[in-house]
């Protein structure tokens, strides 16, 4: 049974568990893309305590499937033996054909896929953010971190100028 839209339901409400900063900085991001992951229910009770690292993680494609490496979950405090390895390999699931696109545009010299972002949507499934990137050379990120420092002294001059 499908509920009716309200202006409410249009918002996309999101827990966001992790977020990787360092991507931003390291990468220079051309396209996004929504996937899910292939979790075991103490991975998603770990998750629900904000025990998720994505500094480290990137993505595989391998025989036609999407893999998630480097992400580390920790193991769930009141779990036993149903604990799996903390930094094991993890599935994404994408629709075949992103797959495909994937994996042509990565075999281009200089991208590769990184996660950006590990949330809940709306139904409460946990989702990765995995983006397209290219990485970025040294002056590049000197010129990102200078455009970001003179927009925040044009922000500090503006506030200080309404006072």
């Amino acid at each position: 049974m499908r509920k009716a839209l309200t202006p409410k339901m249009g918002k996309r409400e999101e827990k966001t568990i992790a977020k990787n900063r360092r991507a931003f900085h390291d990468y220079e991001i051309l396209e996004t893309f929504e996937a899910g992951i292939e979790l075991t229910g103490t991975e998603v009770r770990s998750l629900r305590d904000n025990n998720a690292q994505l500094t480290d993680a990137f993505a595989l494609i391998r025989g036609g499937q999407a893999w998630l490496n480097n992400l580390h979950i920790a193991p769930f405090q009141h779990g036993n033996i149903a604990n799996v390895d903390p930094d094991r390999r993890r599935k994404l699931l994408l629709h075949k054909k992103q797959i495909r696109y994937l994996a042509e545009k990565t075999q281009e010299k200089g991208l590769a896929v990184v996660p950006l972002k590990l949330y809940f949507n709306d139904r409460n499934l946990v989702k990765v953010e995995i983006a397209l990137a290219r990485g970025k050379k040294l002056y590049d990120k000197r010129t990102s971190l200078k455009e970001r420092d003179v927009k925040r002294e044009i922000d500090r001059a503006l506030k200080d100028r309404s006072r």
